[in-house]
């Protein structure tokens, strides 16, 4: 059947409009503040970005910022609005004074757009803007302008707040993870050394910049100190550590490029050029760059990224004077770093033991890498274990942060996850019984053990996870005994062999409801005995109650629910001074009485939960 195509089907969408239809190509997705890059803090870094530039061309030398339930409030000190122009800012596409380089000659923000979309997005959104003496104040709701005050005198220092509250319209019922929002602003002073930011009581600033990053990201001291080189726009800090992997830090103009760009190309490039000039033999990049934690900042004048997010760099070269970004890192980690090994030998000689351990180990897994190779070609990506999406063949930046795969325990549950998930965003994968545990082992295993092979080639993280297929690694495993042990299984086989998916806060636990409670006109899931207890009483005296024992028993058509618009995911994350190693030792290690009497202990709780529940 044709489709009528006539003047009347071009439309023309105000600004606020369009962001609130398509708010991915804004702030990409969406999420419920569970993940690091969803839209909530997306929309914090927005109005962020702006009080930093203000700082970066040296005006005001603090920023506070609170967040209180969900509002979200954030004060610079830097020279404000022009006030007669505080509205428009804020509320008209492509305005901003960051097309004038004279102004903001290297700055994050330059497309005049996050602020606006921050307005669209929220129920309620207010800019301040003070200077001299004067205060100009503009008040929105979902966009649209519902005050705009006079400006008045104020006896207030100079810059702007932005007060806003992320619309549950469009976010659903999300919430704020505080690690999130302090790792953002550590990031922020540790490349902005001096600058002050006050979050919710605490106080976070920086003297050694790179150095600091590293350190807080660090649970246990490097192979050898840090090296750190800086120079003009560029600032480099790194080490060797013990863990499987590289784990990089990469910012542009102070914005956390989380999916690098062609600046960490550069890097991890000119690494290994220097170091294989240095030791005058031609050793494999991976060994050279295994275990590597580094941190790399450049400042280049309008740079270009990938997305409207900007979590990846595009641009090519540096500014005005043309030098390509490649060359730039690669002359400055040449001179700086061949430098410094010459006048530190005593760390050139941990690195050249660092890198012959991890060619030893390399070699001695390549026989059985290559045999595990041709067995995942024949079996792995085709077989019944995976069910894959569209998400990762895509172009598309919002459906690439969508990508989710469940890894799920036996037909039966995966068969329910399968049947009901969204096949452009979602994978399934299954395992078969309970995986092996890994404490201990070397990545032999990885190749040695077929279920870990097929999970490692799912995953495309063979060679790090700069390739990984899917942004969301979900764990859904039963919430009983056994479903409990494998999930402890698969975060052992990730936290040992693949520990940055884990602290780049790609893996998740799939929350599913424990109760239906339900009566013949509503049905309620519950996650809880608290839920269970208030659905009994919202649906009266004897409403129908099931308790889930496993995801087998929840029909496709109900897990729809829950892997859908309001699916329930618990970040898996870890502090600085969470031990890999410690950690995996107390729950996966020879069974000591410490362990024995935390198993007592919470199963006690357990109990207690149950009795509850009668």
């Amino acid at each position: 059947m044709s489709v009528g195509y006539s003047e009347e089907h071009i439309k023309t969408l105000e600004w606020r409009e369009h962001i609130r239809l398509r708010p991915g190509m804004y702030i990409g997705k969406l999420g419920d503040g569970s993940s690091q890059d969803d839209g909530v803090y997306v929309m914090l870094k927005e109005v962020m970005d702006n009080a930093l530039d203000e700082y970066m061309m040296g005006y005001g030398k603090k920023i506070d910022v609170s967040i209180i339930g969900k509002e979200v409030r954030v004060r610079d000190f830097g020279r404000g609005i022009p006030l007669g122009k505080v509205l428009d800012a804020v509320s008209k596409m492509n305005t901003g004074a960051k097309y004038d380089s004279k102004a903001f000659k290297k700055s994050v923000g330059l497309n005049g757009v996050g602020v606006k979309a921050v307005n669209a997005l929220s129920s309620k959104f207010i800019v301040r803007s003070i200077r001299d003496g004067q205060v100009k104040v503009s008040e929105f709701e979902h966009g649209r302008t519902v005050k705009d005050s006079p400006i008045e005198a104020t006896t207030e220092e100079n810059g702007v707040e932005v007060i806003f509250q992320p619309d549950e319209e469009m976010f659903g019922n999300y919430y704020y993870i505080s690690e999130y929002v302090d790792t953002m602003l550590k990031n922020n002073v540790y490349l902005n050394s001096g600058l002050v930011i006050n979050f919710n009581g605490n106080k976070f600033f920086s003297r050694n910049g790179l150095v600091d990053l590293l350190n807080e990201n660090m649970s246990k001291e490097g192979l050898y100190p840090i090296i750190h080189l800086t120079g003009e726009d560029i600032e480099i800090a790194f080490t060797h550590g013990l863990q499987y992997g590289e784990d990089y830090y990469s910012f542009v103009n102070g914005q956390n490029t989380t999916q690098g760009g062609t600046h960490l190309i550069a890097f991890r490039e000119a690494i290994v050029k220097t170091i294989r000039d240095f030791y005058k033999k031609d050793y494999d990049p991976s060994d050279i760059r295994s275990s590597i934690i580094a941190a790399i900042c450049i400042k280049v004048e309008e740079p270009i990224f990938e997305s409207q997010t900007k979590t990846k760099l595009g641009s090519k070269d540096m500014g005005p004077e043309g030098q390509s970004v490649r060359n730039f890192i690669s002359e400055f980690i040449k001179k700086q770093l061949d430098d410094f090994l010459h006048k530190n030998p005593e760390t050139a000689k941990v690195i050249l033991k660092k890198i012959q351990d991890s060619e030893k180990e390399r070699k001695a897994i390549s026989s059985i890498q290559k045999l595990s190779r041709d067995r995942a070609k024949k079996v792995s990506l085709h077989n019944k274990k995976l069910r894959d999406c569209r998400a990762h063949y895509n172009t598309n930046d919002t459906n690439k942060l969508e990508s989710t795969i469940f890894i799920t325990e036996g037909d039966s549950a995966s068969g329910s996850i399968t049947k009901s998930r969204n096949v452009e965003t979602q994978a399934v994968f299954s395992l078969r019984g309970k995986p092996l545990n890994s404490f201990g082992l070397t990545k032999k295993i990885v190749y040695e053990n077929e279920e870990f092979n097929l999970l490692q080639a799912a995953l495309n993280i063979e060679d790090g996870i700069e390739n990984l297929r899917y942004n969301n690694v979900v764990v859904a495993t039963d919430a009983d005994v056994d479903g409990m042990h494998i999930r402890l299984l698969l975060l052992t086989f990730f936290l040992q062999f693949f520990p940055d998916l884990v602290k780049k806060g790609h893996v998740y636990i799939l929350q599913t409801p424990l109760f239906r409670v339900r009566n013949k006109k509503e049905t309620r899931y519950c996650y809880s005995p608290e839920e269970k207890a208030r659905a009994m009483k919202a649906l009266g005296p004897t409403p129908e109650i099931t308790r889930f024992k496993g995801l087998g028993e929840i029909s496709p058509d109900e897990f729809a629910n829950f892997i859908g618009k309001d699916m329930r995911l618990e970040p898996v994350r870890m502090k600085k001074n969470d031990s890999i190693n410690g950690f995996l030792e107390f729950f996966m290690g020879k069974n000591t009485p410490d362990r024995q009497e935390f198993i007592i202990e919470n199963l006690r709780i357990e109990e207690d939960i149950v009795e509850e529940e009668k």
